[in-house]
């Protein structure tokens, strides 16, 4: 079993920076990869970043490309999102996700674990 908590979001003008957490707790030698996900009101929800288990890999969606980074520290059991010159589209609950093996993926269905969200609004 994998429990994920999400930090970070919260209110940010246009232009500014956010960076979520994500604290994953999952069972000692257990293995996983590690998407962002997000999900404005009335869309779908949308991939946005992934990370593979040893952090070399890395995939984002096309449209955040240079604005968003994704980062992971084992150590510390967490997974980063960094967002940078955000824009008022990107408002938005924002959730982690992960998914067992090593490699990452950009699918919804491809991911077995959730977090419950965090808010993210941009203001213009």
């Amino acid at each position: 079993q994998v429990q994920l908590v999400e930090s970070g979001g919260g209110l940010v003008q246009t232009g500014g920076s956010l960076r979520l957490s994500c604290v994953i707790s999952a069972s000692t030698g257990s293995t996983y990869a590690v998407g962002w996900f997000r999900q404005a009101p009335g869309k779908e929800r949308e991939f946005v970043a992934a990370i593979s288990w040893n952090g070399l890999s890395t995939h984002f969606a096309d449209s955040l490309k240079g604005r968003f980074t994704i980062s992971r520290d084992n150590g510390k059991n967490t997974v980063y999102l960094r967002m940078t010159t955000l824009e008022p589209e990107d408002t938005a609950i924002y959730y982690c996700a992960a998914r067992r093996g090593a490699t990452v993926r950009d699918k919804v269905y491809e991911y077995n674990y959730w977090g419950q969200g965090t808010q993210v609004t941009v203001s213009s």
